[in-house]
């Protein structure tokens, strides 16, 4: 039985987590990617999106196909976590291929297979991985066909880009976050906002439990108490 991942799940700490999608994608310097996937109707070409974790590409590939749901369309997806073989439905409007530097030789030949039978068909592909297509690890015909289209370097938020997002998601929450809890959130752990959300969860769920509000000392008492063996 075939195996495949027809619409993305949100990623984040809990499904409590708000639905990525193009309206909650703070594009900072990926405003050019941002548009372009965001316009109708779409390039018969394929559009490859690359760069380090937490530069947003999965985000923007779950935006696509939330996109295309919501305007009644269906799409496939599918990623290095999703084992082969791979098959496209007929009614599929859009292919999403996420992880392209780390699928596995079955998983490039099932690649392959849908860029052969989307461009006969006219279905529009996105793909993203960390790396430029050039540097891809991955079987020439199929790293040329992911470069053969448009290519956007996406880049990771800047801080005061990171902030934004953390206050957004905390005024979502209800959660009072101060400068200085974010400041500190910030100085010691990595700008990875999918790290920096599951630690907005934890707080928030430390909050509660102990009737305190955030602060720089709740923030430490919940890190020495993980840290605890």
């Amino acid at each position: 039985m075939t195996r495949m991942k027809q619409i993305p799940l949100a990623l984040g700490a809990h499904a409590a987590g708000p639905e990525l999608s193009f309206d909650n994608f703070l594009a900072g310097p990926n405003a050019a990617a941002v548009d372009q996937l965001r316009s109708e109707p779409r390039p018969a070409m394929p559009v490859y999106l690359w760069g380090p974790p937490a530069s947003g590409k999965t985000h923007l590939l779950q935006a696509l196909a939330r996109a295309e749901q919501r305007a009644g369309r269906r799409c496939g997806s599918f990623s290095a976590r999703v084992p082969a073989p791979w098959e496209r439905h007929e009614d599929w409007s859009l292919v999403l291929i996420d992880d392209c530097d780390e699928l596995d030789a079955a998983q490039q030949h099932a690649a392959f297979a849908l860029f052969v039978e989307a461009a006969t068909a006219g279905t529009a592909i996105v793909a993203a991985g960390r790396l430029p297509p050039v540097d891809l690890p991955l079987r020439e015909d199929l790293r040329t066909r992911l470069g053969w289209g448009l290519v956007f370097g996406l880049q990771p938020l800047g801080e005061a880009e990171v902030r934004a997002v953390l206050r957004r998601e905390a005024d979502r929450r209800g959660v009072l976050l101060s400068d200085e809890v974010m400041g500190y959130l910030l100085t010691r752990f990595e700008r990875d906002l999918h790290h920096l959300m599951h630690r907005l969860d934890r707080l928030d769920e430390f909050s509660l439990v102990h009737q305190r509000a955030i602060t720089v000392p709740m923030l430490k008492q919940m890190l020495a108490e993980e840290a605890a063996p």
